[in-house]
């Protein structure tokens, strides 16, 4: 019989659900006791009640946190700062992990780091979404850069422009964005999504400012 790790080996770099587990301990009498062996052991660590990654005492590839984000719950995807500092578009290290979510905002703090998902609206939600290469065989789905940008505005409290001035303050000081990336991006497409979107005037404010940049 293969030793865990080396059953294990052919699913590095995913997520694991318990499930999936199970058929491949399926070797084992009782996989579930097998699991939580594991887990004891350090070769394996929840995230979630039902997800797991690859633990410290394994050399397993662990699945990219934004591919964990991605299936710890959702529908959901990458977007916000996390997005923003995926593309360069914003100086800062991120430390959690922002997404947002058509269903109800919530938060997991896991071994692998905080994960924070915000709610947004259908349709606003799915809009300027694409799918990535987060590495070698790691998919996610991520938010355009400007529906990062407009993601970031809708959702953070007390983020209110009401002038160009304004947005670009918010921009250049708050955000520490560069204007000459600020110029490479769509406010055309950014324009197609106002009349679903939260926080409207503050975003059509966003939008004159690129367009004026």
């Amino acid at each position: 019989m293969k030793r865990p790790d080396q059953l294990l080996s052919a699913y590095s770099g995913q997520l694991l659900t318990h499930q999936l587990l199970k058929n491949i301990l399926q070797e084992y009498k009782r996989p579930n006791d097998k699991i939580k062996a594991l887990k004891d052991e350090g070769i394996l660590q929840a995230v979630k009640r039902g997800f797991y990654i690859p633990g410290p005492a394994t050399r397993l590839t662990r699945p990219e946190n934004g591919l964990i984000a991605n299936h710890l719950y959702g529908p959901s995807y990458l977007s916000a700062e996390t997005a923003l500092s995926y593309y360069g578009l914003i100086p800062e290290r991120v430390y959690a992990v922002t997404s947002m979510t058509s269903k109800g905002s919530r938060e997991f703090d896991t071994p692998a780091g905080l994960f924070l998902y915000t709610h947004l609206p259908l349709p606003y939600y799915a809009y300027g979404l694409n799918s990535v290469n987060l590495s070698r065989d790691q998919r996610a789905i991520v938010a355009s850069p400007e529906k990062a940008l407009a993601d970031k505005v809708v959702t953070t409290p007390g983020v209110l422009i009401r002038s160009v001035a304004g947005a670009l303050s918010y921009l250049t000081e708050d955000l520490r964005m560069d204007e000459s990336q600020l110029k490479n991006l769509n406010s055309r497409m950014m324009s197609t999504w106002l009349e679903q979107a939260p926080k409207r005037d503050s975003l059509r404010m966003i939008i004159k400012t690129l367009e004026q940049l």
